[in-house]
């Protein structure tokens, strides 16, 4: 009995190990035959730019993509989203994996071919726009996904739910928008998935490089705006004046004691002051002085303790200068991003088929901040960095206008992505 029952275990492992391969197959084949018309996409996308919550050529784009596909496609999910179902021809779990699709108030300085010249009005000023953090690369990659795991869905064991999202980099003010309200919206609803995966360009990383966090991997972002507000005098005078400039000086100042003496040495975070603004003339000394700034950190706990040393330190700071202090307000945006244990152990191998095990590398965590958490808040969630540096070239960082990502890392991003869907499928529908 025992010798029949591992001869089955075995031949069940033997099965897997060869419908693998053959998926492997089969993955690479198709991105090859797609990936000449999905660049085409991406120089499409990245020379028409459109910025958050007006992603509406870009999604009208998806959606026809994915019609002609054939997958069931839902649109104006959170005002420009696009959620798109593909059930594939074998019974097994249901997955989700998201790609956003907006673009930056910067105005592009490259030489590439398909370089942006588009131009908007953002918050009243005139703006170029560009996709300086690689989101057109993102939608690529997620459309030859699809294209991939659509050719291959008879024998797709489980159902794959594609989310293209508007509105990472945040909304207008005033305006919801982005992973938050998908959510809300019931994005990872009607199917529920039982895992998200997600992957997002690196500017640090050659094309070819995969790299992955286990655990905390990107961290939540607070953003907060403070008025500091004294007496106005000549500046020849300044013993009549309560002087809020000199204040808000010692204020930035004893921020920094949040990170260097608040938090553990263990514990990271980053606390900025990203803008001052007050005055209008050498000689006054101004009524007041509004500051803003950013405070990342990977716990809520630490987040909250970070909130009330900015608001103490605000109180003392302002209380020995005789001005006073307001926290204009406090916002927490996007909370940390957390890559879950087990579903990144399970999820590394898939990428080492596809690029090699030397070059898929763990990275620690990054400070920067993405709206993936509320995804990854839901369900088990796996967000991995694609290599988009062509190799002896550079790229300016994410978010500013000589950021380059080539169009070589999108076959790579394609298999990769299609390898981690298949494999976790293919698994649990085993199980």
């Amino acid at each position: 009995m025992k010798t029949s029952c591992f001869s089955a275990a075995a031949l069940l492992t033997i099965a897997a190990s060869v419908a693998a391969q053959n998926g492997t197959r089969s993955i690479d084949q198709e991105a090859a035959r797609v990936t000449a018309s999905i660049v085409d996409i991406r120089h499409h996308l990245h020379q028409y730019p459109e910025l958050s919550n007006r992603e509406e050529k870009t999604a009208a784009l998806v959606a026809d993509y994915l019609r002609k596909l054939g997958l069931d496609v839902k649109t104006g999910v959170a005002r420009t989203g696009v959620v798109a179902l593909l059930k594939g021809g074998r019974p097994g779990p249901i997955v989700a994996v998201r790609a956003d699709m907006d673009a930056l108030p910067v105005t592009e300085q490259t030489d590439l071919p398909f370089a942006s010249r588009v131009r908007t009005t953002y918050l009243g000023q005139d703006v170029g726009v560009m996709h300086a953090c690689g989101h057109d690369i993102h939608v690529a990659v997620q459309l030859g996904v699809a294209s991939v795991l659509n050719a291959i869905k008879a024998d797709l064991p489980g159902t794959v739910t594609f989310i293209f999202q508007p509105a990472e980099e945040g909304p207008p003010p005033g305006e919801p928008g982005g992973a938050s309200l998908m959510v809300k919206e019931g994005a990872l609803e009607n199917p529920r998935p039982q895992a998200i995966f997600g992957l997002h360009t690196f500017s640090e990383m050659p094309v070819g490089d995969i790299g992955y966090s286990e655990g905390p991997a990107l961290s939540a972002a607070d953003t907060w705006e403070v008025k500091i507000v004294g007496r106005q005098a000549h500046g020849a005078r300044p013993e009549l004046s309560i002087d809020p400039i000199v204040t808000a000086a010692e204020f930035v100042q004893a921020l920094q004691t949040i990170r260097s003496r608040s938090f553990s040495g263990h514990e990271p975070g980053v606390v900025t002051v990203g803008s001052i603004h007050g005055g209008q003339r050498h000689n006054i000394i101004p009524a007041d002085v509004t500051l803003s700034g950013t405070i990342r950190t990977f716990r809520p706990e630490m987040s909250q303790l970070a909130e009330a040393r900015l608001r103490a330190i605000l109180k003392g700071v302002t209380d020995a200068a005789g001005a006073s202090g307001e926290v204009v307000r406090y916002e927490r945006g996007a909370p940390a991003t957390i890559n879950d244990p087990a579903l990144t152990r399970e999820s590394v191998p898939s990428l080492e088929r596809v690029v090699g095990k030397d070059h898929v590398k763990a990275i620690p965590p990054a400070m920067g901040s993405e709206d993936f958490s509320f995804f990854a808040n839901q369900v088990p969630g796996f967000y991995y960095r694609l290599g988009t540096v062509k190799p002896g070239t550079t790229s300016g960082d994410h978010h500013t206008p000589t950021f380059l990502a080539d169009d070589s890392a999108i076959p790579i991003g394609i298999r990769a992505m299609s390898q981690v869907i298949l494999d976790y499928l293919s698994a649990h529908a085993t199980r």
